[in-house]
């Protein structure tokens, strides 16, 4: 492998994770990973506090004795995915091959990577908002939605008091009734939200940013493809079967800790290949999500529930 390709590598890893912090709509979350400890590989570590309550003050004795205890959980990233590309020697030489792996990686990471990587970590939120009992089922509707939301939100800020940033991150078509909905007009506001080195304009609920999600990568359950089966072979993701639409993810802002790496992106030239006359590029993406015990009291996921599967109150809200 030449010194080209190396320093071209080196460039594409840094490129393609800023690119992944910046344009993912869940891009924010990985600004929590400060909390984490990554030192390469698959495993991260996740720090648990616990720390004593007040007590009473003693004239003679003086302080309570308290503890403080930090432990750091080891996690596993269980997303370990990637894809390996060939361009022809033909179409691609070393003059121009920088700008157009440039290209063919930025848009397979716009168009592919960064997708999936919002699905998996919003459905990862819903999974574990079901097992802390932190989901709220409710059909959107314009006469019921502005109230239903303040509701929410005023549930999680009842948990968490008004000192904390709260995120608000909602499917695409929600926001869109929510915008015409009774009662949001003197309450929508706008504002700017940073995630990691990119500032953006958003509308604001209540001081909160909202983040729209388009609908595809906002349900409650997705089916990974191993890109090797042959039903399977295009490889993304799909939503799954039993899966639920998301109304509005209602979180912290320091509660999901995300990490995702761009494991070290391979480049061969031409003559280096041994199966074709081509460049081949070499993919790799580590990724996952995490929420402490304590990060989920700041929680709360609204689902839909199907028409038919709830009350008859729910199914008309539908129409």
């Amino acid at each position: 492998m030449s010194i080209n390709t190396l320093e071209y590598a080196a460039v594409f890893m840094q490129e393609l994770d800023s690119q992944m912090v910046e344009c993912a709509t869940s891009g924010w979350m990985e600004d929590n990973a400060g909390q984490a400890q990554y030192h390469g590989g698959a495993e991260v570590k996740i720090p648990k506090m616990e720390l004593s309550g007040l007590g009473n003050y003693d004239r003679d004795k003086g302080f309570a004795s308290g503890s403080v205890t930090v432990n750091y959980e080891t996690k596993k990233m269980t997303q370990d995915r990637g894809r390996t590309f060939q361009v022809d020697a033909m179409d691609v030489d070393e003059t121009n091959f920088a700008a157009v792996a440039g290209n063919v990686m930025g848009e397979f990471q716009r168009s592919k990577v960064i997708p999936e990587i919002d699905a998996y970590r919003y459905s990862t939120i819903a999974a574990l908002a079901e097992t802390k009992q932190k989901t709220q089922k409710y059909i959107p509707a314009k006469e019921t939605i502005w109230e239903t939301l303040l509701g929410d939100l005023t549930e999680v800020r009842d948990k968490v008091g008004d000192g904390v940033e709260i995120v608000i991150t909602m499917s695409a078509k929600v926001a869109g009734m929510l915008d015409i909905a009774k009662g949001s007009n003197y309450a929508i506001g706008s504002g700017e939200f940073t995630q990691g080195s990119a500032t953006m304009k958003v509308r604001e609920i209540d001081g909160c940013p909202v983040i729209r999600v388009p609908s595809a990568r906002f349900q409650t359950k997705y089916e990974f493809y191993d890109g090797v089966s042959s039903s399977k072979e295009a490889g993304g993701f799909v939503a799954a079967a039993d899966a639920k639409d998301m109304n509005w993810i209602i979180a912290v802002r320091q509660a999901p800790i995300a990490v995702s790496k761009t494991d070290v992106t391979r480049i061969f030239d031409p003559m280096t290949n041994q199966n074709a006359n081509a460049w081949k590029i070499d993919y790799r993406k580590y990724h996952d999500l995490w929420i402490t015990d304590h990060g989920m009291e700041g929680i709360l996921v609204s689902v839909q529930e199907k028409a038919g599967t709830d009350s008859g109150q729910e199914e008309e809200g539908m129409s």
